[in-house]
């Protein structure tokens, strides 16, 4: 206290900072694609449009104002009659040829102006012979549109306007004809001059949003709606909008052309974990929605919402973005539901290039599948990005042989041709529909063509695919189709079948089905439009009823289950009642063949030959297959059978996903995750593109099928997908360097190795600093070699380590339980309880005991299934060193020395490691039509 009696008080200086934020009159600017302020003050102060505030002209100039519309001074100019009414006269002008030829592959665009209300429609021409097409559905349009009709056209005297049908039309409609003069372009200066504003500021939005030239089309259609609803001299105090329909335009869904936006995904599309949004660029308004349409650049997708979030300040940066700007934009319509547009938007006639409407409705999200391929996916293995035009035609050669999206682009090569053509026959020989007409109150289902060039295992080019695909979204349940389920074999079961038949000196074989689910048979009654360029001439109205499955029904995929299930048991066949997919016949003097399936693939082995040949006949006689000899390349794995075993690895495609995340060249790691390394959530990290990681972690989760040495690793940083940032991305890299220096490392089961069927569990304590719970691992080896392993976080908080290696335990016993009766089918009866190794004495001892006490009270009683096993001699817990302990690899991050030595116990090596042994020999495939049992 001072000594006047008052108390000091210590107060810190709050520092301030400021906020930088466009001004209004600036981003108005922007929004109205660069349109001069004394215009936004003219719509403003006249109330010519409804949501635009005051503007305030600023003093500072606009350099793209400048750089995109910089012009020579105008020349003096006479006063000409004008229209008194709407459609009394339009005038048109075509522009182009256009360089870069949009995403749409159109080079041309051609703009038609009514001369009264000075509102203009463009469209857009891959040649000018369309011209002629164009305004016959220009003047369909606007003529229902207004209730009038066209009296006077004017144009210059090109020869897409001169063209004698172009004559006789207008001659045949009433409609006059007014040419200009040769080389006078200035008697059709409205729509000469129309054009040159709509090229000035579509290069004003594509320089201010730094956008990529492909992408004119969408500029234009912007700058065309904006214009619509800017003054003009010739209309007093209204915009062209209001002259024609009579209804003052909103502007309130105006934004920054080529801003970042942010798409709403619905619950419905999206899964649990799954980002609520996804990042975009606005490239205006949808011209078939009320809502807005903005490109993602990560995905190559048109995408179509309501429900979006604008950040108006911040542009794209394309110079850095990974993805492909010249990509043909795929439209995903992500919400149904109307957008808070003006009301006059429903009047905007649909401008978008031939066949985008029908683009639009067939790339819709499929709710049924989200595994299913997705276009244009095949894109990602390119690395593109947008500089100069040099580059961008050098990349764009790239695309030249990549497999075409619809069929107008599949048609114009031969190879497509082929392709659909043998598509056509192979559903016409299989009967699978018959032409009829439609019968009342029923509904078709349309179809579509799927192109896709399939690889080897090479990564050379196998086959050039076409499928004809029906729409299957638009199906009904409990009308259209009803069960939908069906089967497919799980890796597991296929490790296991490979690693048998090393065991018992088997080969095996591969077969597929061609076309597989046009075999299976129809119970409802469904009907589908004729494909595209394959409509029966003279009966186009007519449609196809099926009488057997096609690809893109809902109920396809169960309808050939349910066809080759039946085939099987009428060969003699014994389904697996806990795989099935996996099939074994027995015949006397303990002869064995068994199928596992796989959707249209299959893979068979045993021990008699006379049995495969059987079989294979019996296939081919009911099913048109082919026979790819022996097994090398299935479900992406690479197969390869020796007279030392069989090895299984996934090359290819570890250099695939090298490639496309350009990790080619990276610096190699010894181990995939760094010695004791501990991921969190990271709140406060620099976050990244959460879809580029998400790719990344899909990608290895399928190398994991054949590499368990990763396992863990990839399980750690999947925890992390809905929030990433550098510190997760960093990680996930890591186990990508690792993959770099192990590309040809798998898994390899010996043939006779009398070691056995065993396996191994193990758990860290409270690993996950977020939630503090424990990881299980497990793993189960048959000759050496690792057919089955799990990395997976525990759902509970255990309270002690004892806990967590029980919980861990149990959860393995019921694999091997699993795995015990596959073996029991396949006639390989395991002797004897299953061992399980655990490296933890308390646990084993509790496995044992039944005796309830402090610490093993509260263990749920769940998990004490393993103590039945172990009473009912089913399972046996034995005690290992944790140096010994191969579970070890896929629960926590270890030095590279112990690391090494357990990847070694799980049977993974490299290929080269195997071909160095003496008695490695490759084994044949066939000799003289006859089965060479090595």
């Amino acid at each position: 206290m001072s000594s006047n009696r008052l108390f000091p008080l210590k107060i810190k200086t709050l520092q301030a900072c400021l906020f930088a934020k466009v001004d209004d009159p600036w981003r108005w600017h922007y929004r109205y694609g660069h349109l001069n302020f004394n215009g936004l003050r003219t719509l403003h102060q006249k109330g010519m449009v409804t949501g635009l505030p005051d503007i305030t002209p600023p003093s500072k100039m606009c350099e793209e104002c400048i750089t995109g519309k910089h012009k020579r001074d105008s020349f003096p100019s006479g006063k000409a009659a004008r229209a008194q009414s709407i459609l009394e006269m339009v005038h048109s002008d075509l522009c182009g040829p256009i360089n870069p030829i949009s995403n749409g592959n159109k080079k041309y665009f051609i703009s038609f102006t009514d001369d009264f209300s000075r509102k203009t429609w463009v469209y857009f021409l891959q040649e000018k012979s369309e011209a002629f097409e164009a305004f016959k559905s220009f003047k369909a349009l606007v003529e229902n549109e207004s209730e009038k009709k066209i009296k006077t056209l004017r144009t210059d005297r090109g020869g897409e306007y001169c063209s004698k049908e172009f004559d006789a039309f207008c001659k045949e409609k009433g409609i006059k004809r007014q040419l200009t003069t040769a080389y006078t372009p200035q008697q059709n200066g409205v729509s000469e001059r129309k054009n040159r504003t709509i090229l000035n500021m579509v290069r004003s939005l594509l320089v201010k949003g730094r956008i990529p030239k492909k992408f004119w089309p969408e500029a234009v259609l912007w700058s065309v709606h904006i214009l619509n609803r800017s003054p003009t001299f010739s209309v007093k105090n209204m915009t062209p909008q209001e002259a024609w329909s009579g209804l003052k335009p909103a502007v309130d869904h105006f934004r920054v052309f080529g801003c970042i936006a942010y798409a709403h995904i619905p619950d419905e599309k999206r899964k649990k974990l799954d980002d609520k949004s996804e990042k975009c660029v606005f490239l205006g308004v949808s011209e078939v929605s009320k809502a807005y349409k903005l490109y993602n650049p990560v995905t190559k997708k048109i995408v179509v919402s309501r429900d979006v979030i604008f950040d108006e300040d911040t542009m794209w940066n394309w110079s850095e973005n990974r993805s492909v700007q010249q990509q043909i934009p795929v439209y995903d319509d992500l919400d149904n539901e109307e957008v808070a547009a003006p009301e006059t938007q429903a009047q905007q006639p649909p401008q978008l290039e031939v066949q985008s409407s029908q683009q639009f409705e067939e790339e819709r999200y499929n709710l049924r599948d989200e595994n299913s391929r997705k276009r244009p996916a095949w894109m990602m293995d390119y690395d593109v990005s947008y500089s100069s035009s040099d580059d961008e035609n050098a990349h764009f050669a790239l695309l030249v042989d990549s497999d075409p999206i619809t069929y107008t682009e599949a048609v114009k090569e031969e190879k497509w041709r082929e392709a659909m053509d043998n598509e056509i026959k192979s559903i016409e020989k299989n009967q699978t529909w018959e032409l009829t007409d439609l019968p009342k109150g029923k509904q078709t289902i349309g179809v579509k063509w799927v192109f896709r060039t399939k690889l080897n295992e090479k990564g050379e080019v196998d086959k050039h695919k076409a499928r004809l695909v029906a729409k299957g979204y638009k199906q009904k349940h409990g009308i259209d189709y009803k069960e939908v389920f069906a089967p497919v074999a799980r890796h597991d079961t296929i490790r296991l079948v490979i690693s048998l038949a090393a065991q018992n000196s088997w080969q095996i074989f591969q077969l597929d089905v061609k076309s597989a689910f046009l075999h299976g048979n129809l119970q409802e009654e469904v009907y589908i439009d004729q494909p595209p360029g394959y409509e029966r001439k003279g009966k186009e109205e007519k449609v196809f009823k099926l009488k057997k499955a096609l690809y893109g029904l809902k109920q396809a995929p169960r309808a050939w289950y349910s066809r080759i299930d039946a085939h099987f048991a009428k060969l003699g066949f014994h389904k697996c009642p806990f795989e099935h997919t996996l099939y074994v016949k027995t015949e006397e003097e303990g002869k064995i063949l068994m199928v596992c399936l796989y959707v249209d693939d299959l893979i068979f082995t045993g021990s008699d030959a006379k049995m495969f040949d059987e079989f294979k006949k019996s296939m081919m006689m009911e099913f048109e297959m082919t026979d790819l000899g022996l097994m090398h390349y299935f479900l992406g794995l690479e197969v390869i059978q020796t007279t030392a075993g069989n090895f299984i690895y996934q090359k290819k495609y570890a250099q695939d996903i090298l490639n496309r995340f350009q990790m080619d060249d990276c610096k190699p790691f010894g181990t995939p995750a760094e010695h004791g390394l501990k991921l969190c959530k990271d709140k406060g990290g620099k976050e990244v593109d959460s879809t580029f990681y998400k790719q990344i972690i899909g990608s290895l989760m399928y190398l994991t099928y054949t590499r368990p040495d990763i396992m863990y690793a990839v399980s750690l940083v999947s925890r992390y997908m809905e929030k990433p940032t550098e510190m997760h991305l960093n990680a996930a890299k890591r186990i990508l360097r690792y993959v770099k220096g192990t590309i040809d490392y798998g898994v390899f089961y010996k043939r006779e190795d009398g070691s056995g069927f065993v396996g191994y569990t193990d758990s860290d304590y409270a690993g996950d600093i977020d939630d503090r719970k424990s990881t299980s691992g497990h793993t189960f080896l048959l000759n050496s070699g690792a057919i089955s392993w799990s990395s997976k976080k525990q759902q509970i908080v255990t309270l002690s380590s004892t806990e967590a290696e029980y919980v861990a335990a149990a959860a393995s016993s019921c694999q091997a339980m699993w795995l015990k009766k596959i073996f029991e089918v396949l006639g390989d009866v395991q002797k004897g309880p299953t061992t399980i190794y655990c490296d933890n004495i308390s646990t084993i001892k509790l496995s044992r005991n039944p005796v309830m006490h402090g610490r093993s009270k509260h263990i749920d009683v769940r998990f004490h299934f393993l103590r039945d096993l172990c009473s009912d001699g089913k399972i046996v817990l034995e005690y290992c060193k944790s140096g010994e302990q191969v579970a070890d690899i896929l629960t926590k991050p270890l030095k590279q020395p112990a690391f090494e030595k357990l990847r070694s116990m799980l049977g993974v090596c490299s290929f080269q490691s195997i071909e160095q042994e003496d008695d490695y020999v490759m084994v044949c495939i066939e000799q003289e039509d006859d089965y060479v049992m090595v």
